[in-house]
C-alpha cells in the first residue's frame, strides 16, 4: 500500500489556514466533503469522531507530523487527505512541537484492517525526513501528489 492509494488528490490542502487542532481537522474534513466523499450534514459528525479519537491521545506523532483519524460508518472506503501548514498548528504532539504536515484518515467502521494498514503506511512514509521536507515545500496539490505517487508500496 502507498499513500496515493487512499489520499484524495482533490482534497489535499497545500496551504492549510487553521491555527488550532480543531480548525485543522475541520478544514481537512471539509476538503473531503468538497471533493464529494460525504454529505455536508456529516461534516460535524466526522469532525467530532476525529476529536473524540484525539481525546484518547494526540495523533501528533512528533517531528512536526500529525495523523488525525477515525472510523466512520458513513463512508464506504478508506479515504484520506494531506494538509500542509506553513505556520504550524499546536497539536499537543508527543514532542511538544507544532505540526506542519497533517494526514487525515477516515475509514469505514467495518474495515479496521484497512485503517491500520493506512496508519502504518503513513508512519513508514513519514519516517523519511527528506520526504517530509519536500512535502512541506511542495506548494501545490500537483506537487504533493507527485511526491505521494512516487513513493514505493511496501509489504509486511
Amino acid at each position: 500500500m502507498c499513500m496515493s492509494n487512499f489520499v484524495v488528490k482533490d482534497a489535499m490542502l497545500p496551504a492549510l489556514g487553521a491555527s488550532t487542532r480543531e480548525e485543522a481537522i475541520r478544514e481537512l474534513v471539509t476538503s473531503l466533503h468538497t471533493a464529494g466523499y460525504f454529505r455536508a450534514t456529516e461534516i460535524d459528525d466526522i469532525v467530532n469522531a476525529v476529536l473524540r479519537r484525539e481525546q484518547l491521545g494526540s495523533t501528533g506523532i512528533g517531528r512536526h507530523i500529525a495523523i488525525p483519524h477515525s472510523r466512520y460508518g458513513g463512508v464506504n472506503q478508506l479515504i484520506g487527505t494531506v494538509g500542509i501548514s506553513a505556520k504550524g498548528v499546536p497539536f499537543d504532539s508527543i514532542d511538544g512541537e507544532p505540526v506542519y504536515v497533517l494526514v487525515l484518515l477516515i475509514s469505514p467502521q467495518d474495515k479496521p484492517g484497512d485503517h491500520l494498514r493506512a496508519l502504518e503506511t503513513v508512519v513508514r512514509t513519514m519516517r523519511d525526513d527528506n520526504f517530509v521536507q519536500e512535502l512541506r515545500t511542495a506548494g501545490t496539490r500537483d506537487a504533493i501528489w507527485a511526491l505521494l505517487d512516487r513513493q514505493q508500496p511496501w509489504e509486511r
